[in-house]
């Protein structure tokens, strides 16, 4: 019987830990050859030697399962790191045809505290390295289109977060960078719907080194069942957003935690004010729209306790 992407190779960006290696592990059981690609570096800040095993560990596992993978060292920040990730999948595989891009880094710090070096490394590995991986693999597939003449198959699922919706107090150059990478995937459907491609960005909710503190104070489960914050419960829908059955699905926002997918929409307007004359007056916004948010709380966000349906330990 065949599988759902049997066939097809994938890319799947800083897959050696927690999501990434999730999602490589799912690619493969639905029959894609994978290249694991992780710089392997131990601190989530992007501190410390980096290290094939982590990404080469993942490969073997794949292997180990009846599957194809190569390991791939590499830091998909660096513009050129990035073009060998690409032209290794297609070496390898003949052609590429599924990104995932998951690789990332944190340095935390309220926004007046953060150095420039804390901002520019995390907009460097998240933002640039999206745009870095995608730069490559759409130049591969918009190549390979005038070949044949016609669409061909290929797939980007990027890594945001709601950190980018709800906000983040001492994350503002993570939330950013999620913002960024929202706007660089749809920009990108637009772009390569014409030559087959669909370009989709997942917010998921997981328990990873990179998350540890954010969700330290969520209850895993004493009975060994599957943990809600478990990145397998992310990795499904990486499977099914490469795959031919989701050929409908473009630049889409997607929630996904916990035996829970979210679709979410483009904003709306909440509220609409009108001049009574050629232009507002000072005194015309007042009396419009300070009304509008006189009952409201002052910070509107997300109740993440509430949505996950978790309770604090």
């Amino acid at each position: 019987m065949s599988l759902p992407l049997d066939g097809l190779s994938a890319i799947v960006t800083g897959a050696g830990r927690g999501l990434g290696r999730a999602e490589a592990l799912e690619l493969a059981r639905l029959g894609a050859a994978v290249v694991v690609n992780d710089y392997g570096q131990p601190g989530r800040d992007g501190s410390g030697e980096a290290s094939a095993a982590p990404a080469e560990q993942v490969a073997q596992e794949i292997r180990a399962a009846g599957g194809r993978a190569v390991a791939h060292l590499g830091d998909v920040s660096g513009h050129e790191q990035a073009r060998a990730l690409v032209e290794l999948a297609v070496e390898t595989y003949g052609q590429l045809d599924i990104l995932v891009n998951n690789a990332g880094i944190l340095r935390d710090r309220m926004i007046f505290s953060m150095s420039e070096d804390e901002w520019d490394s995390v907009i460097r590995v998240h933002l640039k390295g999206h745009f870095n991986t995608t730069h490559f693999a759409a130049a591969h597939w918009r190549s390979r289109s005038k070949a044949a003449g016609g669409p061909v198959y290929g797939r980007i699922v990027n890594t945001s977060s709601e950190a980018f919706l709800a906000g983040s107090a001492g994350q503002p150059n993570y939330a950013a960078a999620k913002g960024g990478i929202v706007g660089l995937t749809t920009s990108t459907a637009l772009a390569l719907a014409k030559y087959g491609v669909t370009a989709n960005v997942i917010c998921p909710r997981a328990r990873t080194r990179m998350t540890e503190d954010v969700f330290a104070g969520f209850q895993e489960p004493q009975d060994g069942g599957l943990d809600a914050l478990a990145p397998e419960h992310v990795s499904p829908l990486v499977g099914y957003l490469a795959s031919p059955a989701a050929a409908k699905v473009n630049g889409q926002l997607l929630v996904v935690h916990g035996g829970m997918v979210a679709i979410v929409e483009r904003p709306k307007v909440a509220a609409k004010f009108d001049a009574s004359k050629e232009t507002f007056s000072f005194d015309e916004l007042d009396e419009l729209i300070s009304p509008y948010y006189a009952d409201r709380p002052p910070n509107e966000t997300f109740a993440a306790a509430e949505v996950l349906g978790l309770k604090r330990g």
